[in-house]
């Protein structure tokens, strides 16, 4: 769960105070709404006190989601007092009016003309002609720092997953046109996006709503489906980060992209489980036995593929066969980068309903064990890359002059770091090699590539020598 403020746009125009909560998927709706205020002219605080709104884009996800997103409206309320609620608790607004009758509106996810409307009653914009528009090219306001973005290509899902209410929240899969995604990313790469995030509800459903309808991108048509959308995006010459993908047998034709280095060899996968029994009581889609051959192919491939993949445990009805029926399968999928989370139960979820509810002691044993494995693995893989050359993108410089980077393997805030030591004058958004000197289970540490060092016995009687020669 993140939470992000915007940053200050001008000083003329009415202040609106931003709380984004939940998903990447949500900062990019905040991200789209800011730019519509901005284009109005609107201004944006930091601050409670030094706005004239506040707007809490909500997370519904989970119950504990749900209560960190109300305890941010009562804060706003309390700090403010004019407070918009959109998001994706937006749907329960009888619930929100209920425990705060005062909000000025309630509006759902991604309903930004209705979150517009809201704002324009409350504090409505001041006239001026002489304000320019936001150009059509602009990359609009971003809630990332300027290196990196998310991409967001669709909206819903049509899966029914019995633990998931995100279709109730967000409808239906509703694809974008590939152009449009194409154009946009193509003006934030030339905004100086160095790293594109790809995200939806379900990444690899991508234009089957739409029959994968072609459209115009660079004086070729292209179509709406996952592999062009892929090979475009390829074109731009930047990193490019797959997230949120189901493992349909047509991912295949991405893994030689890949290869080929036009796309991160990264993958997103929430596998969720791996029992048969579980799976079918999640209504999850997939074969498990045939997962575990296509990831062996895809590393065929392209053996740098990073694998990422979130779990539940404690599901009801688990049962410890179950349980050891997903580490085993663990091991044998060496999965790279691994969440897991213990079952919780979600309101309007039709897993809630199911019989044999594991106990919450169990749920949290079985959590430990399954992140015990999962980091022995990861620990096991990160070794493997010490001496490695690896390319890596710079996220931030610390107060000692170390780089907070990433190497290909790693989304920004969801897996580990590479720590640079040695570089010299290095910012945000660079990129550079480094070669691999020590790992831990999810972190590296790196130093330039080719750099030369003295290695003096202590108490020995310097010889004389050439300069040493360091390249950065």
């Amino acid at each position: 769960m993140t939470r992000s403020v915007a940053p200050p746009i001008s000083d003329a125009q009415p202040k609106v105070g931003f709380v984004s909560l939940g998903c990447p998927k949500a900062l990019v709706d905040s991200e789209r709404i800011l730019t519509r205020l901005k284009g109005e002219g609107y201004d944006t605080s930091a601050s409670y006190a030094g706005a004239d709104v506040i707007v809490v884009n909500t997370c519904g996800f989970l119950d504990s989601a749900k209560e960190e997103s109300l305890n941010a409206i009562g804060e706003a309320l309390a700090e403010n007092g004019k407070v918009i609620v959109t998001g994706c608790m937006g749907g329960e607004e009888a619930m929100i009016r209920a425990r705060f009758p005062n909000v000025a509106a309630v509006t759902g996810a991604h309903q930004y003309d209705a979150v517009m409307d809201a704002v324009h009653n409350v504090v409505p914009p001041k006239p001026d002609p002489f304000r320019p528009l936001v150009p059509e090219d602009s990359a609009g306001v971003r809630l990332t720092p300027k290196h990196y973005a998310y991409l967001k290509i669709s909206e819903g899902c049509d899966h029914r997953c019995s633990f998931c209410i995100i279709p109730s929240l967000r409808g239906d899969l509703a694809s974008r046109p590939v152009a449009d995604v194409l154009r946009e990313a193509e003006i934030l790469a030339k905004s100086g996006v160095k790293e594109l995030l790809v995200v939806s509800q379900d990444t690899s459903a991508y234009g089957l709503d739409i029959r994968y309808a072609q459209s115009e991108w660079r004086g070729q048509n292209w179509n709406a489906s996952f592999e062009d959308l892929s090979r475009g995006l390829g074109e731009l010459g930047i990193w490019v980060r797959m997230h949120y993908v189901y493992p349909y047998p047509h991912v295949n034709s991405v893994i030689p992209l890949m290869a080929e280095g036009k796309i991160l060899p990264y993958l997103d996968i929430p596998f969720q489980h791996a029992s048969p029994k579980i799976l079918k009581a999640m209504k999850r889609p997939g074969n498990q036995e045939k997962t575990l051959d296509r990831i062996l192919s895809w590393r065929e491939i392209c053996p740098d593929l990073t694998l990422r993949s979130t779990f539940v445990v404690g599901f009801p009805g688990e049962t410890e066969a179950d349980f050891n029926f997903l580490l085993d399968w663990l091991e044998a999928a060496q999965i790279d980068r691994v969440g897991a989370f213990a079952y919780e139960n979600v309101e309007g979820a039709a897993a809630k309903l199911l019989p044999d509810h594991v106990p919450e002691e169990v749920k949290q044993d079985r959590l430990a064990r399954f992140m015990a494995v999962a980091s022995r693995i990861s620990a096991q893989k990160l070794q493997a890359k010490v001496g490695r050359i690896e390319d890596c993108l710079v996220d931030d410089i610390r107060n000692d002059g170390t780089a907070i980077a990433r190497t290909k393997g790693d989304a920004p805030e969801i897996d580990g770091h590479i720590f640079l030591k040695g570089f010299s004058g290095l910012k945000a958004g660079d990129l550079v090699k480094a070669r691999v000197t020590k790992a831990d289970a999810y972190d590296l540490w790196g130093e330039p590539e080719g750099l030369i060092k003295l290695n003096r016995v202590p108490g020995a009687t310097p010889r004389r020598m050439h300069n040493l020669i360091t390249r950065c």
